[in-house]
């Protein structure tokens, strides 16, 4: 499947800024407990945003991440990781 070009380009602007990427205390945990990781949890999405295969769409406020078998959630003007989940 191809990707469309506002794929492209949302997927450059999170990379672009892929240090502004945080998310809070409980943000972590539930993205830990989500995703059943005990990494940290803000490197783990950095990584999963930054695979060749990762997609980016965007919807409203926020950036979707389709990696693997997760979706990650982003907020599209601060860069806070909201949730992210398996599929």
């Amino acid at each position: 499947m191809q990707k469309r070009d506002s794929e492209i380009q949302y997927k450059e602007i999170l990379t672009e800024n892929i240090d502004k990427i945080h998310t809070t205390e409980m943000g972590a945990e539930r993205i830990s407990r989500n995703l059943e990781i005990t990494d940290d949890a803000v490197e783990y999405c950095k990584s999963k945003i930054l695979k060749k295969e990762s997609e980016v769409i965007r919807k409203g406020k926020n950036y979707y991440v389709d990696v693997d078998d997760s979706i990650i959630t982003v907020n599209a003007s601060s860069y806070t990781i909201i949730t992210a989940h398996k599929k």
